[in-house]
């Protein structure tokens, strides 16, 4: 590729679109069909979900759990700051306080040594965010869910096909979210699922996931009609939608290990500027398998990172940073609070910028290396002044 090569260009896999040919041709375009019912078995066979419900986006998933966990006003939902707005909005929509608790210096999960620290009378939940696909320490994190009587929510959105060395992530918590956003590994464009693990949600899962009704009982036979019996929403993905991640489902372990080989190779090339002091690399704990969701580095300092965007711009290479800490944000100061102190996260908000990831991108990231090794070298912050 000799023209610009953009941060993240979505992948086919060759049979979308004659899926969405037949599920026109079936005659079902709304939701919940032939695409969405085997989207779902697959998921609740490689997870171990006691139930998947496909959604519209991980932001509804991350909304049904809300609902679901039966926070309201004058309730606390334990949660990092460095997220995306969807971990915390879902909460906020409830009524409920989202407490934000720092990261861990080398994962940048939720620090699972503060979560204690941050439980009061009102805590109700605590969401952990897989960053990057790389596992959070669930283990610590479920024991003190279990001592305080507390919901765990996976935030999962990054973290199909990762797990923790024992388990796949989605499957561990009470509940979990996941995205099929066309920046994630597997695709539908908007998507997202809502994942299941405590049978004491099942049932209420699916009315809240069909506006608030039975129909799913109704046409089970479990009942004679179906009616209004709870609050819920239109939740639902199309048809269309669903079929076009079925193509991709099934090509789902490919997917993932050709997106591994990218990230070992930029890890590999970028081992000389970690030695060098210019940047810092991803770090995965020995016992977690990931699942090559992004490549982030960690520079210097954000004069550093601003000029090192630029620098790889000038070579029509698209590099990002990433979350604005949630606590720092206009809405999240006025509605949201923090436990102690987030050094952690407010420092590499500023530090850290992702490179370019996507299928298709392997024939080019030697081009993408060389720049990124070549921007490293020049020292100078930003405009180039010393």
């Amino acid at each position: 590729m000799t023209g610009p090569i953009p941060f993240n260009r979505p992948y086919m896999t060759g049979r979308e679109l004659s899926y969405i040919a037949e599920a026109h041709a079936n005659g079902h375009l709304a939701g919940n069909g032939l695409f969405s019912k085997r989207c779902a078995a697959w998921l609740e066979q490689r997870i171990g979900a006691r139930k998947a419900l496909l959604t519209h986006s991980a932001t509804g998933a991350l909304e049904m759990a809300a609902i679901l966990s039966g926070v309201g006003p004058g309730d606390e939902v334990i949660m990092p700051s460095f997220t995306f707005v969807s971990t915390a909005d879902a909460f906020v929509l409830r009524g409920a306080t989202p407490v934000f608790v720092d990261v861990r210096p080398d994962t940048l999960n939720l620090d699972e040594h503060l979560v204690e620290a941050a439980v009061s009378e009102r805590t109700k939940a605590i969401v952990v965010v897989h960053y990057a696909g790389v596992a959070c320490e669930m283990d610590a994190i479920m024991a003190v869910a279990e001592e305080h009587g507390l919901i765990v929510i996976e935030d999962a959105a990054q973290a199909l096909l990762a797990t923790d060395g024992r388990r796949p992530l989605g499957g561990i918590g009470h509940l979990a979210a996941l995205s099929f956003h066309e920046t994630k590994n597997i695709i539908s464009g908007e998507g997202g699922a809502l994942l299941i693990n405590d049978p004491r949600f099942v049932d209420r899962a699916e009315i809240v996931w069909e506006k608030g009704t039975n129909r799913s009982q109704f046409f089970r036979g479990q009942v004679d009609k179906y009616t209004w019996v709870d609050i819920g929403s239109s939740y639902l993905p199309g048809e269309i939608v669903a079929a076009f991640l079925w193509a991709q489902l099934e090509d789902a372990d490919s997917i993932t290990e050709r997106r591994l080989a990218i990230w070992e190779r930029y890890h590999s090339a970028l081992e000389v500027a970690e030695r060098g002091g210019a940047i810092r690399r991803p770090v995965v704990p020995t016992e977690v398998r990931h699942n090559g969701h992004l490549y982030a580095i960690l520079l210097r300092d954000l004069d550093h990172r601003t000029a090192f965007i630029h620098r790889l711009a000038d070579h029509s290479i698209q590099a990002v940073f990433h979350y604005v800490p949630l606590h720092a944000s206009p809405y999240g100061q006025r509605v949201g609070r923090t436990s102690g102190a987030l050094p952690v996260t407010e420092d590499v908000a500023d530090r850290l910028v992702r490179l370019p990831f996507w299928l298709g991108l392997e024939e080019h990231q030697d081009r993408v290396i060389a720049a990124v090794l070549a921007a490293l070298e020049d020292p100078a912050p930003v405009g180039g002044a010393a």
